[in-house]
C-alpha cells in the first residue's frame, strides 16, 4: 500500500473526492479506472491536470493514465455539453445504419463526431459498442438507450433538448 501523497492541484473540493477514492483503494496502481470515474464525475471531464493528479499520485507512468483515458470510450478529454448523445458504430449498428445516423445528427447539430456546440448544449460521440447490439442501430441520448433507431427520430430527440 501506498503513503506517498501528492499535494492537491487547487483548492477545489472536487479533489477530495478524487482523493477519497484514491485512499479508498489504497494509492494502489490497479484503481487507474477508479481514480479516472471519479474525477471526471467530479469535474465532468479528464484534463491534463486531473490525468497528472492520478499519475503522481498512484506511482504510474503518464502515458500508462493517457492510454486508459483515451482507450475507454466513458472517458473524455474535452468538456461536455449539458446533454450528450452516443451513437453506436459496432457492427451491428453500423451494418444497420449507425453511420446514417451519425451523419443525419452531424448536419442537425452542425457538429462533428467528439466536438460539441458553441452553446455547450450538446455534445455528439461515438462509441464502438454500446453492447446493446440485439436493439441496433441504437445510441444513447442522456443515459438513456434508444434502439432501432431511424436517423429521423435520433434528430427529433436532439430537437427536444432544444426546447428545453
Amino acid at each position: 500500500m501506498r503513503t506517498k501523497t501528492t499535494a492537491l492541484p487547487s483548492e477545489d473540493k472536487r479533489w477530495r473526492i478524487v482523493m477519497a477514492t484514491m485512499r479508498k483503494h489504497g494509492f494502489a496502481p490497479d484503481a487507474l479506472i477508479e481514480t479516472l470515474h471519479s474525477a471526471q464525475e467530479a469535474f465532468g471531464y479528464l484534463d491534463d491536470v486531473a490525468l497528472r493528479y492520478a499519475a503522481d499520485s498512484l506511482g504510474i507512468p503518464i502515458s500508462r493514465v493517457y492510454g486508459v483515458a483515451t482507450f475507454y470510450n466513458l472517458f473524455t478529454l474535452k468538456p461536455q455539453g449539458e446533454h450528450t448523445c452516443v451513437v453506436c458504430l459496432g457492427t451491428a449498428c453500423y451494418i444497420k445504419g449507425g453511420p446514417q445516423i451519425l451523419s443525419a445528427l452531424e448536419q442537425a447539430t452542425g457538429i462533428k463526431r467528439g466536438e460539441t456546440t458553441p452553446d455547450k448544449q450538446v455534445s455528439l460521440v461515438v462509441a464502438r459498442c454500446l453492447g446493446t447490439c440485439g436493439l441496433a442501430p441504437a445510441c444513447v441520448f442522456d443515459g438513456d438507450v434508444a434502439g432501432k433507431i431511424e436517423p429521423s427520430q435520433a434528430v427529433a430527440r436532439i430537437k427536444e433538448w432544444e426546447t428545453t
